[in-house]
């Protein structure tokens, strides 16, 4: 998918919200255990109820291969049902990969070629022979960590080296290498202060922001910094939307919740 589709759906849907698919067995309704592949119940039934209120989906990789080879089925099952029902839908590999040169190309390989997610999340901690695997697929995007919303964030990416944070460093050096174009970025929502001097530095970049909803995250101070002429972000909640409910009605609450997050994304589109 190019970056001019992907705007064209938020025009469309008046929405820029990503859905995340952390799919945990101990947290889905208990009725969905009984089926063939709970994991994929799970995820077709949410999917189902939110694709005309979002414009991205993004399963944690993690939470597929902590259930061994069907939970890898469980991947291929839930992009295959994206790409084949909604393809106008912008999916992302939530796969924190990088490492050099072969290797890179192998986990690209396998998050474009074979299953045919549109981007993947991707660890600049290697550097350049690390990234510039990914970014020479065509019309694929690599999704650059830079700034996480998480509390260990600290620990590195704000710390300052030669005057300025690291993840500046990380920012501008990424301008840099070959097919940046199909670069964006991972910045936490409970970041939002710091958006204001990130888009000084990568003013058209798409934005992927988790942290709205269970983390804390705020949507109105993240648009106010972060959004640009095209939008510019995508906005992830994951166990906000899809535990929503634990009951029958999980699907149902599900788009409850997607929905007031798309009716507050399109009062934002207006301003």
């Amino acid at each position: 998918m190019t970056t001019e589709q992907l705007v064209e759906q938020i025009k469309i849907k008046n929405s820029f919200l990503c859905v995340g698919l952390d799919v945990d067995l101990n947290k889905i309704p208990t009725h969905l255990l009984k089926e063939e592949d709970p994991i994929f119940a799970f995820n077709k039934a949410i999917i189902d109820a939110t694709h005309d209120l979002c414009v991205a989906y993004k399963p944690n990789i993690a939470f597929f291969e902590a259930y061994g080879l069907k939970g890898w089925q469980a991947l291929e099952k839930t992009i295959s049902y994206i790409n084949e029902n909604y393809p106008e839908l912008f999916t992302i590999a939530d796969a924190k990969r990088g490492d050099i040169g072969n290797t890179s190309t192998m986990y690209a390989k396998a998050f474009f070629e074979d299953l045919a997610f549109d981007s993947v999340t991707i660890a600049p901690y290697m550097g350049k022979d690390s990234v510039e695997p990914f970014l020479a697929f065509e019309d694929k995007h690599t999704i650059l960590l830079a700034l996480t919303s998480n509390e260990g964030a600290f620990d590195f990416q704000t710390k300052l080296i030669e005057g300025k944070e690291l993840y500046k460093h990380v920012l501008e050096t990424s301008k840099t290498y070959k097919n940046s174009e199909n670069l964006m970025y991972v910045v936490g929502a409970t970041k939002a202060e710091y958006l204001a001097d990130i888009r000084t530095i990568i003013p058209n970049s798409f934005l992927l922001v988790p942290g709205v909803g269970a983390q804390g995250g705020n949507l109105q101070e993240v648009c106010k910094y972060g959004m640009n002429d095209q939008v510019g972000l995508l906005i992830n909640s994951s166990r906000g939307i899809i535990y929503a409910s634990k009951g029958e009605d999980f699907a149902e609450a599900a788009a409850k919740e997607a929905k007031a997050l798309q009716e507050q994304m399109q009062e934002l589109l207006k301003v």
